[in-house]
């Protein structure tokens, strides 16, 4: 979890909105309940989160059968100005990425 500051106060790196779809990114059919659970925030926190994902066009949701289905446009350029030139896809890939080494551990590039 989060590390008190120096200044007594908690702060990440990532927001709410970026480990939600980082998550879903993970798994496409999460059910809300155990993103929630795995990022440590209500359920209800991740429906309004992914209602803002979905109205900004970082993902889509289709309903198979009794679940959802999520789909995330990796073209969509992130939402701050400082990183407007950037895909949302950068940024899944720098979390998603060591997922497909062995062990998680990153490839030796030197």
């Amino acid at each position: 979890m989060t590390q008190p500051s120096a200044r007594g106060g908690q702060w990440t790196f990532l927001t709410n909105h970026a480990r939600v779809l980082i998550a879903l990114a993970r798994d496409p059919e999460s059910r809300l309940r155990d993103v929630a659970d795995a990022i440590g925030i209500t359920e209800r926190a991740v429906q309004f989160i992914v209602a803002d994902l979905e109205a900004a066009g970082y993902l889509t949701r289709i309903r198979v059968g009794r679940r959802n289905r999520y789909t995330i446009d990796p073209g969509v350029a992130l939402r701050h100005p400082a990183e407007a030139g950037h895909p949302v896809g950068d940024l899944l890939a720098a979390f998603l990425h060591r997922e497909d080494t062995p062990d998680g551990q990153e490839p030796n590039t030197l």
